[in-house]
């Protein structure tokens, strides 16, 4: 019997094993100390956290149909495009999902805040998916925002890797942050914001000398309309306007190489920007 028992004890953990052996992650494990964020801030994360929340965005599975489609008003008289792969206009930023495929990432939406499990309850439920972002919905700010349409734009995104209990929109964003005195301070779970426009998410330095570094955007080329990893020169960046942030409630972690943080597989999907521009128009 004590035989029979001891088998079993093995048999569970080569199991057990090659089960966690296929489980993927975005963030690299290795030991590292935290220093918590500032209790007063509105939430408390870690870089790990901010980039795994980041990665489950950009890579979450979902199976749009056609009653998700929506080009013309809501019915409270919004207008709204989803970024479908019928989408066109402008030619330059069109959409990208298909109904009656797998599609892979949470679609932009103007003044969305959507997490993975509010998407999905939503999209079966036959709301939009998505509302791309124009000069117009800009200028009519938040009453452009359709109740009947799902997703995240650029801030939304953000506010849901920080863990914020409410979307704060990039004027907002700075009230629970700190101004770095350096970019060259920068470390994964940081951002880079630009007030009434635009803000990425940090994810940590793409090359040795800190001239690249990694960011997750929605909003930006080269697939406007869903988040993803991209790298891009951090001058070139820098030059467009943005101003580093770090959140408050940002515990700080031991280690702050993007390379130590990011898993490999991860890192090589990202996409190369060598030219940015501001994602949102």
């Amino acid at each position: 019997m004590s035989l029979m028992n001891s088998a079993c004890r093995f048999a569970t953990l080569v199991i057990t094993a090659l089960v966690a052996g296929c489980t993927a992650t975005p963030i690299a494990s290795h030991p590292s100390v935290l220093t918590p964020g500032d209790p007063s801030a509105p939430s408390q994360v870690t870089p790990s956290e901010a980039l795994t929340i980041a990665n489950r965005l950009a890579s979450h599975p979902w199976r749009p149909f056609s009653q998700n489609i929506l080009h013309g008003k809501d019915r409270t008289g919004v207008l709204v495009n989803t970024p479908d792969a019928g989408f066109k206009e402008p030619p330059e930023r069109p959409g990208w999902w298909l109904p009656g495929e797998v599609n892979t990432g949470v679609p932009y939406k103007w003044g969305g805040f959507d997490d993975t499990a509010s998407f999905d309850k939503a999209i079966a439920n036959g709301l939009a998916a998505g509302d791309v972002a124009t000069p117009t919905k800009r200028r009519l700010d938040r009453t452009s925002v359709s109740a009947h349409a799902v997703g995240v734009d650029c801030s939304g995104f953000v506010s849901r890797c920080l863990k914020l209990p409410t979307v704060h929109d990039t004027a907002q964003l700075p009230s629970v942050c700190t101004v770095l005195a350096s970019a060259a301070e920068l470390r994964p779970g940081d951002l880079l914001n630009m007030p009434h426009r635009h803000v990425l998410l940090c994810a940590g330095w793409a090359t040795p000398d800190h001239q690249w570094i990694y960011f997750y955007e929605t909003g930006g080329a080269p697939e406007h309309w869903r988040p993803g990893l991209k790298q891009a020169p951090l001058d070139a960046l820098l030059a467009l306007g943005y101003v580093p942030l770090r959140y408050r409630g940002m515990a700080t972690e031991s280690r702050t190489d993007g390379k130590q943080v990011l898993t490999r597989a991860v890192r090589s999907a990202v996409d190369v920007i060598a030219k940015p521009t501001v994602g949102e128009p």
